[in-house]
């Protein structure tokens, strides 16, 4: 029974770090895009969605949800300004969840440094600034 639990234990551990990522909180981006800090912006979201409302110089992509090679491909698009530039880079989503973790991991496969890459907590539905959105292409 020990055995049991110290096994489930190790394998809780093991897997959560797998799906560990940076968070940056609204409030953050907000303050370093007004001090005009440099940053690269990763928009994920749907063509639709972009078009309704997006921050000031994302990258689009329409790569949401992330799971596909094709959706994964989309990214590759970003990696030309990624790779030009020591920026942090912010990962944009709908809510921030599952397509913003599947991002991540897969810009970090392509060789993009951990330490550089962000998760916008919330995604754009919990971006309180609607004065910093963007409409339209």
């Amino acid at each position: 029974m020990i055995k049991h639990i110290l096994f489930t234990l190790l394998l809780i551990l093991a897997t959560s770090s797998v799906f560990a990522a940076q968070y940056i909180k609204p409030d953050e981006l907000k303050q370093n895009l007004e001090q005009k800090k440099p940053v690269v912006i990763v928009d994920i979201q749907t063509a639709e969605e972009f078009a309704r409302h997006h921050l000031d110089n994302s990258l689009e992509t329409n790569a949401y949800p992330v799971k596909s090679p094709e959706e994964q491909k989309r990214l590759d698009t970003t990696l030309d300004t990624i790779n030009s530039s020591t920026a942090p880079v912010v990962i944009v989503c709908p809510r921030g969840k599952g397509g913003a973790i599947n991002s991540y991991e897969y810009l970090k496969t392509q060789g993009v440094p951990e330490e550089r890459l962000f998760i916008l907590e919330g995604g754009m539905a919990g971006w309180p600034y609607n004065e910093l959105l963007k409409q339209g292409r």
